[in-house]
């Protein structure tokens, strides 16, 4: 069971990243792209992905994944929070970071 203080640390723990308060969010950001977002007292969080990790991810666990509003036809999924394992949403956020982190950063910490 992950919360959104340990999503907010483990995105804030990656190379450049930062939050914002954009839409009454906070997104989590490297330059000025948005890899992940949410509301503290939501439960969920929307995260970046590939539509095909999208689709794969709601197949696995339907109550724990959705297709995010706004932004799920780019791929983002919606992460019901109390469903899922502060490991596994590492590997989310790492992924959705990478998706949107620059070259030069990307090479400048070895990804």
């Amino acid at each position: 069971m992950a919360t959104f203080d340990e999503l907010s640390a483990l995105a804030l723990a990656l190379p450049r990243a930062h939050r914002e308060i954009t839409w009454e969010q906070v997104t989590f950001r490297v330059g000025r792209k948005i890899f992940a977002m949410g509301a503290p007292e939501s439960g969920a969080a929307s995260v970046k992905a590939r539509p095909e990790e999208q689709a794969e991810l709601i197949a696995a666990a339907p109550e724990v994944f959705a297709v995010a509003p706004y932004t799920g036809r780019f791929g983002w999924v919606r992460v019901q929070l109390a469903g899922v394992e502060t490991e596994e949403l590492r590997e989310l956020l790492t992924e959705a970071w990478r998706s949107v982190a620059p070259k030069k950063v990307l090479k400048e910490y070895g990804e």
